[in-house]
């Protein structure tokens, strides 16, 4: 099972909006096939796995498939994962997971047993279900799992106060950031990102994703001010608005108005969100400034934050993180759990998640 989840994790940039899986089938406990979820509309883990075997004229009867998500029961782009293994003659299955997803959820598991496949369920649940933490989040709740990164000096500042930025943090630290942007469906920022940095927003430097997909790239502009030539719409992106639309902008320019019924002006955050998670976004990474990255934190938006510390010291004039009211006393402060500290190069990256 644990080579299985290494598999998945080479579906890792490119399966969105699938989930990510591995598939290793055993014969004799020999490993006899491999394979993992490949691009929307090709073969999923099993049948990929399948599919080596065949290539290999390795007869599958009575073998063992380890996979990492319950197989699919339904046609989709591709045929149900069960019928595949079933075909093969496959007389065992180990999933990691029960998928969340409402049209498989336990239908997959019945289907085997059915056939009379002896299937057992569990084993490494916990690295299965973080493999695929937006995924399970978005088939449970509508909602994609938000990841807001920032990138700062020990003292917390993202910025000098005349909005001199590149570059806080070392190189080893910006392509650690470019991974994370990689592995997410969709990249946001906020307009006032795009007004002073003028940011691409896509992936560089990681080559596997270079060749398969970028992220799809969202702005949040409550006022309306895009301007038409800014790099982060030169290759399609999505745009919310509250009352005002940017005006001229390119037909690959998607334009939704959802205005917060109780902040005039703002866009409703909620709102947005739901629907992102609506266009099969798993994981929405954010790289805005304070002022649209600390409200969605204060409203309990933000799953995790991604936060890189630089060994400087900007003082207190410089750009803050995260802008949101303080809290009436200590005790009422948002509190996080702590997930994952790691050294990045001579930077800290520092992970933690929403309690």
């Amino acid at each position: 099972m644990r080579r299985a989840l290494e598999l998945a994790a080479m579906a890792m940039n490119h399966a969105t909006p699938n989930p990510r899986v591995g598939c290793v089938l055993v014969r004799e406990g020999a490993v006899i096939a491999e394979g993992f979820t490949q691009r929307p509309g090709e073969p999923h883990a099993e049948a990929h796995a399948i599919k080596n075997a065949r290539s290999k004229g390795v007869n599958l009867e009575g073998s063992t498939a380890y996979v990492t998500l319950e197989p699919c029961n339904h046609f989709g782009k591709t045929p149900p994962c069960t019928e595949a293994l079933i075909g093969a003659g496959i007389s065992r299955v180990f999933a990691a997971m029960e998928d969340p997803n409402p049209m498989v959820s336990g239908t997959g598991l019945a289907r085997l047993r059915d056939a009379g496949v002896d299937v057992r369920v569990g084993l490494l649940s916990h690295d299965a279900i973080e493999l695929n933490i937006g995924f399970v989040k978005r088939m449970t709740t509508g909602l994609p799992w938000v990841r807001a990164k920032a990138a700062a000096s020990m003292d917390g500042r993202t910025g000098l106060s005349n909005g001199e930025s590149k570059w806080i943090t070392g190189g080893e630290a910006r392509l650690d950031g470019h991974r994370w942007r990689a592995r997410a469906c969709a990249i946001l920022t906020g307009s006032g990102t795009v007004k002073h940095d003028d940011p691409q927003m896509t992936v560089r430097g990681v080559d596997t994703v270079l060749t398969l997909r970028q992220p799809m790239r969202i702005v949040f502009d409550h006022l309306g001010e895009l301007s038409a030539t800014a790099k982060v719409l030169q290759s399609g992106a999505l745009v919310y608005c509250a009352d005002r639309a940017p005006a001229d902008l390119a037909s690959n320019v998607e334009v939704v108005k959802l205005p917060d019924a109780t902040r005039p002006g703002k866009i409703d955050l909620a709102a947005a969100l739901q629907d992102i998670g609506a266009r099969g976004v798993n994981e929405l990474h954010v790289e805005a400034g304070a002022r649209l990255s600390g409200p969605m934190v204060a409203a309990g938006l933000v799953d995790e934050l991604l936060i890189y510390l630089a060994p400087k010291l900007l003082g207190r004039d410089a750009r803050e993180m995260f802008s949101f009211n303080e809290p009436g006393k200590l005790a009422d402060a948002m509190q996080f759990d702590l997930h994952d500290v790691t050294r990045i190069g001579d930077d800290i990256r520092v992970m933690m998640r929403a309690k």
